[in-house]
């Protein structure tokens, strides 16, 4: 139950938020921001978010690109999708559902839940890229309004109100837009390939305000047209500026494979995707499952090791906030799948350790999302996790493939789509080559991290 203290403790953050959009002198700016963490401290009262909110107020404190990137979302944004934004996200995920967390796990029966989930609302899609890691799920799987319902009410008990939205193409649903505006206490980060936003999408994703786009993306025109279809480019950067010029948070997607490397970890198209307007960047590494799954669309070691650097130097330079699914393992402390810091549900209602794990020993249609994160295999993912000391190396798909077979292969799982064993059979050697090379670099950049850390004395 939520104290008149803890209210108005809530409503202060809104207040202060609101205020900062108006704010144009840089020395009131701090000062309102300063006035907003020491509040999220007190909200958030788990020892690990209160260390981060610090560390962030910081970053600020030292002019940090983060602080233009807080300034762009104030002051650039709708003023309702900004509002909807504060509150689902950084009001609800953030604070209040940090507390339910813990709360939850504290429950007879209870367990620490994940941050978010990964929900598959359906696999129809108009595109064939080659690659695709869903390409193999049959596109007539489709979870009902009702399932999804029932699935986002349970996760809001556990205090999860961050759902990644995937496929598929998720705007294909005609009813996700009802899911988004009934359940608008959360927030939606929506993966899509973009092209079907045009402006009456745009309108109705300002009129819920809980939804980001994250546009996928492959460089410049070449490589997109080349895997998602000719003309593809131009659809995705006319739907990027109809959402800059509405007003609307989004980002955008990149997959990165050995033909597209050079491009997507360029300055170019970086400094590119800010001028269209994106605030957050996606990227992912191909992993050989899906559609026609092949060793010799992966990056090399040597190209994975270069995003790694690479986005080292773009956090300190560029105004746009960045995620990477592999090479950001120290900052989740190692692998995210298994209900740790997330899951999968595909569109069959298969609760999968993760998007890239085509696994999987419950689903949703005949078990609760509750017991469904604390099967026990997800409890024996998660109580190896971490892998390994070097959290440079956080997967059990490609940096310890030996985990991912055990997984998939020794605990009673079935596979949820044809071929989807191929990871851990067919490419098992070819898999294991590519750790081991991987290794030579990983190794090296751990060792040198950890010494400027031991250096600075941090231990956040």
């Amino acid at each position: 139950m939520k104290t008149n203290s803890h209210r108005l403790e809530v409503y202060a953050i809104n207040f202060l938020m609101a205020s900062l959009a108006s704010i144009s002198n840089d020395k009131l700016f701090k000062l309102t921001y300063r006035s907003v963490a020491k509040l999220a401290e007190k909200l958030a009262k788990r020892d690990y978010y209160v260390r981060r909110i610090r560390w962030i107020r910081e970053l600020f404190d030292q002019g940090h690109p983060s602080l233009e990137i807080t300034k762009k979302i104030l002051k650039t944004l709708n003023p309702h999708h900004r509002k909807t934004i504060i509150q689902s996200y950084v009001i609800n995920q953030l604070l209040v559902g940090t507390n339910k967390r813990k709360a939850f796990a504290r429950e007879p029966g209870g367990f620490y839940p994940p941050g978010f989930l990964v929900l598959s609302p359906t696999m129809r899609c108009n595109l064939n890229c080659f690659g695709c890691y869903a390409g193999s799920y049959q596109q007539k799987e489709e979870l009902s309004f009702e399932t999804i319902d029932r699935i986002l009410n349970e996760a809001k008990e556990m205090g999860i109100y961050f759902i990644t939205v995937s496929g598929g193409e998720p705007f294909f649903r005609k009813d996700i837009f009802d899911v988004f505006r009934k359940h608008n206490d959360m927030s939606f980060l929506v993966y899509t390939h973009g092209g079907l936003i045009d402006e009456k999408m745009v309108e109705k994703i300002i009129s819920v305000g809980n939804v980001l786009p994250s546009i996928s993306i492959e460089g410049f025109k070449e490589y997109t047209d080349k895997r998602r279809g000719n003309g593809h480019f131009d659809r995705v950067m006319a739907a990027m500026d109809m959402l800059q010029q509405a007003g609307v948070l989004f980002g955008y997607s990149a997959t990165q494979t050995r033909e597209n490397h050079d491009t997507i970890t360029s300055d170019e198209f970086v400094d590119f995707m800010v001028d269209k307007g994106c605030l957050l960047g996606c990227y992912f590494m191909y992993v050989p499952v899906g559609r026609d799954p092949k060793t010799e669309l992966m990056p090399t070691p040597a190209q994975r090791d270069h995003l790694r650097a690479s986005l080292g130097r773009w956090r300190n330079s560029k105004p746009i906030l960045f995620i990477d699914f592999w090479n950001d393992g120290p900052v989740v402390h190692g692998c995210m799948s298994g209900g740790r810091k997330y899951a999968h549900i595909n569109a069959k209602g298969d609760v999968e350790p993760c998007v890239f794990c085509h696994f999987a020993t419950h689903n949703v249609h005949n078990t609760s999302l509750k017991e469904a994160l604390n099967s026990p295999l997800f409890q024996a993912i998660k109580g190896k996790i971490p892998y390994d000391d070097n959290l440079y190396r956080p997967c059990m798909l490609v940096d310890h493939p030996e985990i991912g077979r055990e997984m998939a292969l020794n605990h009673g799982a079935y596979f949820t789509h044809e071929g989807a064993e191929v990871i851990f059979t067919k490419l098992a050697e070819e898999i294991d080559q590519f750790a081991h090379s991987y290794k030579t670099f990983a190794d090296p950049a751990w060792q040198k991290q950890s010494q400027s850390k031991q250096s600075r004395g941090d231990k956040t």
